[in-house]
């Protein structure tokens, strides 16, 4: 899982990031508003967290920019903003979710994992796919009865690959999924192919049908043809 943190208060945004981090979610932040625009444009994520007040710009105007891009990322406002009015506008303009500061992070930990549930998997802890299931709580792949062991990107491959079924995905997607934006900074994306093999080859040792297809010159596609 990927999260954008928009937050300008540096405190808060650290405090965030290495709460989610522990419990394995992939975390980059934007404290600017520019900063924001540009990660948000050229990038995908699974949740983006939006504090409403910048230091150069509105986080509502982040919002409209979402909402002209047709991005499908889970939105929560965090914001020290509690009026009813501030609410509205942010429901309004696509948020899927209000948190007001201060708030627990186990609290907003849990209304992500739950946002992105009901955004990708019909609010659904176990993820199955014909005989595979994943245990998204858990951290744990079956093929039928059988538990395979697989590491943290491996699982979280599966269920990128899953969560995007039929869709072609391209192996800067994949990577940029797997490591966020430090994957324009890598020469290539050969771990992609590294990741993709371990996880076809365990997913067919335990059993499993093999639904990675390869599409030359462009990337990889889950389906059931």
């Amino acid at each position: 899982m990927k999260i954008l943190i928009i937050e300008d208060e540096i405190d808060i945004a650290t405090s965030i990031k290495s709460y989610l981090k522990a419990n394995d979610i992939h975390c980059e932040t934007a404290s600017k508003f520019e900063t924001a625009l540009d990660k948000i444009t050229m990038y995908d994520y699974d949740c983006i967290l939006v504090d409403l007040m910048l230091p150069d710009g509105d986080g509502f105007n982040i919002l409209k920019e979402l909402k002209s891009l047709n991005k499908s990322e889970g939105i929560i406002i965090i914001s020290a903003k509690e009026t009813l009015e501030t609410k509205i506008e942010g429901f309004n303009l696509g948020a899927d979710d209000y948190l007001t500061k201060p708030f627990h992070l186990s609290e907003l930990l849990v209304r992500i994992q739950a946002l992105v549930r009901r955004k990708k998997f019909n609010g659904n802890n176990k993820i199955g796919f014909n005989e595979i299931e994943v245990d998204t709580l858990a951290k744990s792949v079956k093929i039928g009865e059988k538990k395979i062991e697989c590491t943290k990107k491996e699982i979280d491959l599966l269920l990128f690959l899953i969560g995007n079924k039929n869709k072609v995905l391209s192996k800067s997607a994949i990577a940029e999924h797997l490591s966020g934006d430090m994957a324009d900074m890598l020469d290539n994306h050969d771990f992609v192919y590294a990741h993709i093999k371990n996880l076809k080859k365990k997913l067919s040792d335990a059993g499993s049908n093999d639904y990675i297809k390869s599409i030359y010159g462009i990337g990889y596609k889950w389906n059931n043809d």
